[in-house]
């Protein structure tokens, strides 16, 4: 049993498909296999069960694929640490999140540690959900993911940044734009365009229209917040949102923002699979996207 048979265990198991993990790697099919047979003839269980489709683990194999997860996932920061060790401040931050996050939430953080660190590299990667990013956390090779913050996720550590309210994105010319407020219980007279089914966010938002008995009708759906903003400015329908930081409320120009009170704030912030096990200059970065956050919410400008 090696590491490397480990690792790849581990990516089958979350791909479920032993091809999707040889092109991903780059080697064939049967290297792939090689490295599960050899984990099966030592653990003396089957730890993969083939299906017509792919392959799942069998409950010896999610045994096995948990510890080896956090085992890898420990290793790989205990490596990534010393690292950081031997190369002073050149080292290197990880960050997964969504598509527009880094322009709203972190961009006044992006340049303030780049000026204080210049030597360090700061690598993004996007997801397109909250679950997204927390598996490619606990695949091991990043530091820090920007999340919806949400129920307990095993393996995971949560903490808010910031909680977002929500508002009506409408023309200006709409008869709702000059309100200043809107209610849910008004929503079922207009289309909304909806946020993506499968975000944290636009499930937040279904559970508490469905906590308020509001039923919503939707023929337009979107990838991203910044996408629901446009087309509500086009007149497509109406777009309910979060207030990212910066953002004015009730706005001008072609489009408003009209506060929805009802709704709960949207709190988000970071997710990292230890707190205490975080290398140094990856805390520095997630404390200043943090205050930066706070600064913009009070109505103040990072330095």
């Amino acid at each position: 049993m090696t590491l490397e048979d480990l690792r790849v265990f581990v990516a089958v198991c979350r791909a479920e498909s032993l091809s999707a993990v040889a092109r991903e790697l780059g080697c064939t099919q049967s290297a792939v296999s090689q490295h599960v047979k050899r984990l099966e003839r030592e653990a003396g269980v089957s730890l993969l069960e083939r299906r017509p489709r792919g392959v799942v683990p069998t409950h010896a194999g999610r045994v096995l694929c948990d510890a080896a997860s956090d085992s890898i996932a420990g290793l790989d920061l205990a490596l990534r640490r010393l690292g950081d060790l031997v190369n002073g401040d050149s080292g290197s931050v990880r960050v997964t999140t969504g598509g527009t996050t880094v322009r709203h939430f972190m961009s006044e953080a992006v340049v303030s540690f780049r000026r204080r660190y210049p030597k360090v590299s700061l690598e993004f990667r996007t997801e397109t959900s909250s679950r997204g990013c927390f598996d490619a956390l606990t695949a091991g090779d990043l530091d820090l993911a920007w999340v919806t913050i949400g129920g307990p996720v095993r393996g995971i550590e949560q903490r808010p940044v910031v909680a977002l309210p929500w508002v009506l994105a409408v023309r200006a010319d709409d008869p709702l734009a000059d309100r200043p407020c809107v209610h849910p219980a008004e929503f079922g007279d207009i289309s909304l365009i909806r946020l993506p089914r499968n975000s944290s966010s636009g499930a937040r938002l279904d559970a508490a229209f469905a906590e308020l008995g509001v039923l919503t009708s939707s023929d337009t759906s979107v990838a991203d917040w910044d996408t629901a903003l446009l087309l509500a400015e086009l007149g497509l329908g109406h777009a309910v949102v979060p207030v990212l930081p910066g953002w004015e409320v009730p706005g001008d120009g072609p489009l408003r923002l009209v506060p929805v009170p009802d709704l709960p704030p949207l709190p988000v912030g970071w997710a990292v699979r230890r707190w205490d096990a975080l290398t140094p200059l990856a805390r520095v970065f997630a404390d200043t996207v943090a205050r930066g956050c706070a600064e913009k919410a009070a109505g103040t400008r990072p330095e």
